[in-house]
């Protein structure tokens, strides 16, 4: 069976407390991270150690790590690069040494995700976050920060904080010229780096998919589509060069079949993690996030559980992105109750799935036969 999770981000960041989150039937445990060590920077072991003891105060596993960044030197491929490598490299080890064993992370040039608006009103009174690609796309970055600022609703988009205006501009003129081979290129260089302490740690590594899921701002982007993911499986052949199979991100493109990217062997064995949500299409590069539940948005959430349950996957799975319900007010996408309905939601269509096909569902999430050492 799949072991829900949820995404948390710190007792100083996130106003979702742990009690919250155990609350949710079927939570195992989080998805967190060091948020406040910045990118290129090491991991002490003694910090991973005190937040995994505060998780596990409360009842709950540390399950994973979203994210360890990468160091934007790395993914340009500049002459300091080995240097963040190796700071990479003890942050694995002291995520290993701490008894973790998943890390997502993305190599997404300069941005993280990108969305033209963190509260668009949805018909139901709720709101979500959306994009719209006739605002953004053709934009300059300095434009792009200008649009935000006045249409972020009081919030602060992740990767496109104020603050960085200058920082993010000039890492985009770095970037002036690189093509995806050459992308590609770093990403081989730095995989090949860390696979042997990934592999000495049983850290299994999971690249996020571009989101949206095509080019923005003359970047190359380079997990975009079942064939991106083809070639970063066979950049090294490690099992731990692995996936974060991400429904909303991979489905904000349209002509991604999603069930048909879990089922391609080359990437069935190496789905480490698995961001499920839905999102719906309402024109070219126009889309918003919506419920979990399928015929809320544009993709079939039970032929995707289905397509999971069937290629074996047996791993960590969160409700990604949700909408803001019932008045609540919370980060953009990582609100308590629509996630939790969306975690509700997908255990409810992996029992039935498993079910019909006569697979063993236990009873009992905790016992020490079906735990995950995570």
């Amino acid at each position: 069976m799949m072991h829900m999770s949820f995404r948390w981000y710190g007792p100083e960041q996130d106003p979702i407390t742990l009690d919250k989150i155990r609350q949710i039937g079927g939570m195992e445990g989080v998805i967190t991270a060091l948020h406040e060590i910045p990118a290129g920077e090491v991991w002490p072991e003694e910090k991973v150690l005190e937040r995994k003891h505060f998780v596990e105060k409360a009842g709950l596993k540390l399950m994973g790590i979203e994210s360890i960044n990468v160091h934007e030197d790395i993914k340009y491929g500049a002459n300091t690069r080995d240097k963040y490598i190796e700071n990479y490299i003890k942050s694995l080890e002291a995520v290993g040494k701490c008894g973790i064993h998943l890390v997502c992370y993305n190599f997404m040039p300069v941005f993280d995700w990108t969305r033209t608006d963190l509260a668009q009103p949805l018909e139901d009174g709720s709101t979500a976050l959306g994009y719209n690609g006739k605002i953004c796309e053709g934009l300059s970055a300095e434009e792009m920060f200008d649009y935000i600022i006045k249409n972020s609703n009081g919030f602060e988009m992740p990767g496109w904080e104020l603050n960085r205006r200058s920082e993010i501009t000039a890492e985009i003129k770095k970037f002036a010229g690189m093509t995806a081979d050459d992308l590609r290129a770093n990403f081989k260089y730095f995989l090949d780096a860390i696979m042997p302490t990934c592999e000495k740690y049983n850290i299994k590594m999971g690249v996020h998919p571009d989101d949206p899921a095509y080019d923005l701002f003359g970047l190359p982007r380079i997990c975009k589509c079942e064939e991106d993911l083809v070639k970063i499986a066979r950049m090294n052949s490690s099992p731990y060069n692995g996936f974060t199979l991400c429904t909303g991100s991979l489905g904000s493109n349209p002509a991604n079949d999603i069930p048909k990217i879990i089922r391609n062997k080359e990437i069935s064995s190496r789905i480490h993690f698995a961001h499920v949500r839905n999102v719906k299409h309402t024109g070219d590069h126009q889309f918003h996030e919506s419920s979990h539940v399928s015929r809320e948005g544009s993709l079939d959430m039970y032929e995707i559980m289905k397509a999971l349950v069937e290629v074996g996957f047996n791993g960590v799975v969160r409700p990604d992105h949700g909408r803001e319900i019932w008045g609540e007010k919370a980060r953009p996408g990582y609100g308590l109750y629509d996630r939790a309905l969306g975690a509700t939601y997908l255990q409810g269509l992996e029992e039935a799935i498993r079910k019909d096909k006569g697979m063993n569902y236990p009873d009992n999430i905790y016992s020490t036969e079906q735990s995950l050492i995570w």
